[in-house]
C-alpha cells in the first residue's frame, strides 16, 4: 500500500536542453536540483513515477546527528541547518521541527553505548544530553515502565516525509527548473567519451552533465553505463495510526518500538532491526562485498521473499533499444509490508504506550532501503559528466539537503566546503572497507 504523499505538478513538456539533468525524484534528487536551480543552473529533474513516492515518503522522518558515523556527522549537522532554511524558504509546509529526539534505554549496555557516542560527539561540537534513570523515566512518562537511562538530542528534529520532496520540487519550478514525472530516463548519450544527452521515454534532453540520484535503482542504471556499483536493499515495514494524545513524545526510540509524531497529529510506528532481505541476482553478485556488513548486522536482518525479483530494481540485465524497462513496468516501488511485523509493531507500541490503545491504524506500507557495502553513500563523478549520488543506506531523508548541496557543488566544478573524500566511488576498489556501525 502506498505511503501518504503530497502530489506536485509536472512541466508540460521536456526542454530541448539543460545545463544539468537529475535522474531520480527522491529527496536527494530534488535537493540536488533545488540547489542547482538556486545557483541559476538550468536543471531538469526526471522521475519515472511520482516525486518522493518511494523511500523518501516511506521513512520515519528523522533528521538527526545522534548516532551518526563519524564520516557523516559533519554533513548531518549541515543538513539540519539546511532544513531550517528550507522550512523558511518553502511556500508550503515541509513539517520540519527541531523537536529533539528521545532515546530510552532498557539496559546498561545501551546506556554505555550511547554515552560513549555522546562523549565523542561533544568534542565535535554536537550537543546531546545523557539522561539518568530518573530523567529518562520522567521524559518517557507516557510509557508504562521505568528506564535505565537515555539520551535527548535537543537540536535534532523531524520533517514530513509525505510533503518534503514534493514541496521542494515545486520550489525548483518556481526558480526556473523543470520537473518531469512519469518520465523514465533510459540511457545517457555519449559522443567522443563525453556526455551529450539523456534519452527518456518522452524524448532526449541535450546536456553535458547528469546526476544519477536513483535510490534503489542506481546500481541497475549504472550497469547500463558499463559501471559496477555495489548496492543491496532491505525491505522495511511500518505503519501509521490516527491522532494520539498530545503529551506523548514527538519522536522516541526504544529497542522495542519507535514513534514519530506526524503532521496530522497521528504517529508513525516502527521497529528498528526487523528489516527483511529480499534476494535478487544483483545482491548475489555483490554478496562477497556485503558479507562484513551482513555479519555485523545479522541480528537486525530477517530473510524475506521474492518481491525484489518481481520489481526488477536490482536487475542484472542491460536494456536494449526499444525494450520496456523495469522502471517503466514498475513506476513506484511499492512492496507488500510484512503483516506479522505490522501486527507486532502495533502490539508493542500499545503495550509500551497504553494510551495508543484507542488509536486506529491509518495505513501500513513497506519500502526498500538501499545500501553500499560500508553503509556510506557515493557522491562522486563516475564518468566524465556523470555524477552518482546514491547508496544513502537509510540516511537519505534526514541528510538529503546536505547530500543535495554537496552534489550540486561537485556538478558545478566547485570543491565542497565539507569533507567529501569519504564518499568517493573508488573506495570500493581499494580493499577492506570500514562498515558504519549506526
Amino acid at each position: 500500500m502506498p505511503a501518504p504523499l503530497k502530489i506536485v505538478q509536472s512541466a508540460a513538456s521536456l526542454p530541448e536542453e539543460a545545463d544539468v539533468v537529475v535522474i531520480g525524484g527522491g529527496i536527494v534528487g530534488v535537493c540536488t536540483a533545488y540547489y542547482l536551480a538556486k545557483d541559476g543552473v538550468k536543471v531538469a529533474l526526471l522521475e519515472k513515477g511520482r516525486i518522493g513516492a518511494e523511500q523518501s515518503s516511506r521513512n520515519w522522518g528523522w533528521c538527526r546527528q545522534m548516532n551518526r558515523d563519524e564520516r557523516e556527522l559533519e554533513i548531518a549537522t549541515r543538513s539540519l541547518e539546511l532544513w531550517d532554511r528550507l522550512n523558511s524558504e518553502s511556500k508550503a509546509a515541509i513539517g520540519f521541527r527541531r523537536c529533539g529526539l528521545l532515546y530510552l534505554a532498557e539496559n546498561d549496555s545501551e546506556v554505555e553505548t550511547w554515552a560513549k557516542w555522546c562523549n565523542w560527539a561533544k568534542g565535535e561540537g554536537v550537543r546531546t544530553d545523557v539522561l539518568t534513570a530518573d530523567q529518562a523515566t520522567e521524559r518517557g512518562a507516557a510509557s508504562s515502565r521505568r528506564w535505565k537511562g537515555g539520551v535527548f538530542s535537543p537540536t535534532d528534529g523531524i520533517a514530513d516525509p509525505a510533503a518534503a520532496a514534493p514541496v521542494i520540487a515545486a520550489a525548483i519550478q518556481e526558480m526556473g527548473g523543470t520537473v518531469h514525472q512519469f518520465c523514465a530516463a533510459l540511457s545517457v548519450d555519449r559522443l567522443g567519451g563525453k556526455t551529450c544527452g539523456v534519452v527518456t521515454e518522452s524524448g532526449t534532453i541535450k546536456t553535458d552533465r547528469v546526476v544519477l540520484a536513483a535510490g534503489a535503482w542506481a546500481s541497475s542504471f549504472c550497469r547500463q553505463l558499463g559501471i559496477s556499483f555495489p548496492q543491496a536493499s532491505v525491505r522495511s515495514s511500518i505503519l501509521s495510526i490516527t491522532k494520539s494524545p498530545d503529551h506523548l513524545p514527538d519522536a522516541v526510540h526504544t529497542s522495542s518500538v519507535s514513534l514519530t509524531r506526524r503532521s496530522d497529529g497521528g504517529y508513525t510506528l516502527a521497529i528498528s532491526g526487523l528489516a527483511q532481505f529480499d534476494p535478487t541476482f544483483q545482491s548475489l553478485r555483490y554478496a562477497g562485498q556485503f558479507l562484513p556488513m551482513f555479519v555485523q548486522r545479522r541480528d537486525s536482518l530477517r530473510p524475506g521473499d521474492l518481491q525484489g525479483l518481481r520489481y526488477g530494481h536490482e536487475s542484472r540485465r542491460r536494456f536494449g533499444h526499444g525494450m520496456t524497462t523495469p522502471m517503466q513496468k514498475h513506476r513506484i516501488l511499492d512492496p507488500r509490508p510484512n503483516q506479522a511485523v505490522i501486527d507486532e509493531t502495533l502490539r508493542r507500541a500499545r503495550i509500551l504506550f497504553p494510551e495508543l490503545g484507542t488509536s486506529a491504524v491509518q495505513n501500513a506500507w513497506a519500502g526498500y532501503i538501499d545500501s553500499t557495502p560500508d553503509g556510506v553513500p557515493v557522491i562522486d563523478e563516475i564518468q566524465p559528466g556523470v555524477f552518482l549520488s546514491a547508496g544513502m543506506s537509510g540516511h537519505g531523508f534526514g541528510v538529503g539537503p546536505g547530500y543535495g548541496q554537496m552534489t550540486a557543488s561537485l556538478v558545478q566544478g566547485h570543491v565542497p566546503d565539507l569533507s567529501h573524500s569519504q564518499y568517493a566511488f573508488t573506495r570500493f576498489q581499494k580493499g577492506k572497507l570500514k562498515v558504519a556501525k549506526f
